[in-house]
């Protein structure tokens, strides 16, 4: 298996950072469209566990659009064959200080494109630092 092909990697890179605008724009058509449409794509988040496409829309559209705004660090995308990839990334709020969010998704390429099935979202106190 090949792992970390560097045209996929920057395809992902592309949609990760895609994602990333739209998210923090509350783009949610563009949201919509980056998530599988299909009953078993996940997504479970810091107050909620989505299960299927439909609900993850409901709860994207429902969502306010105050506060999205974030930075991420330390983002790391791996892809292993032509088809399947992982980004992974740290984001920090300033209303939330102390705070480090974390963020996973599953990427799969489809004939329709890059789409996202299964995602993870939650925060914890940042660490400290190591001594």
């Amino acid at each position: 298996m090949d792992i970390d092909l560097p045209d996929v990697l920057a395809e992902v890179g592309e949609a990760f950072a895609r994602y990333e605008t739209a998210l923090v724009t509350n783009d949610v058509a563009t949201l919509g469209e980056l998530f599988r449409n299909d009953p078993r794509t996940l997504r479970y988040g810091m107050g909620e566990n989505l299960y299927g496409y439909d609900e993850i829309q409901n709860f994207r559209s429902g969502r306010s659009p105050v506060g999205l705004m974030r930075r991420t660090a330390r983002t790391v995308i791996s892809s292993y064959g032509r088809d399947t990839a992982v980004a992974s990334t740290l984001f920090y709020r300033d209303n939330a200080p102390g705070k480090v969010g974390r963020q996973m998704q599953t990427w799969i390429r489809f004939p329709e494109g890059w789409r996202i099935v299964a995602a993870h979202v939650s925060v914890i106190d940042e660490p400290s630092a190591a001594p």
